[in-house]
């Protein structure tokens, strides 16, 4: 969608990309996280822990 506000030049598909991006964020936050926490317990728990939930996190440098 980001890429198509781009491309046309349109302001309108930017905030729908907006609202469509803020809808999945609140339908993760909401409903799938809880559910996943109900279902697998503290695995995914400790999974959330090492997995960013939308960009992988940097991996850190291990001292030698």
């Amino acid at each position: 969608m980001l890429g198509w506000a781009t491309l046309f030049r349109v302001l309108d598909l930017v905030l729908y990309a907006l609202v469509v991006g803020i809808c999945f964020h609140l339908f993760i936050r909401l409903y799938e996280e809880p559910h996943l926490k109900r279902v697998f317990g503290k695995e995914y728990e400790d999974y959330c822990v090492q997995v960013g939930r939308w960009l992988p996190r940097p991996r850190r440098r291990r001292s030698t």
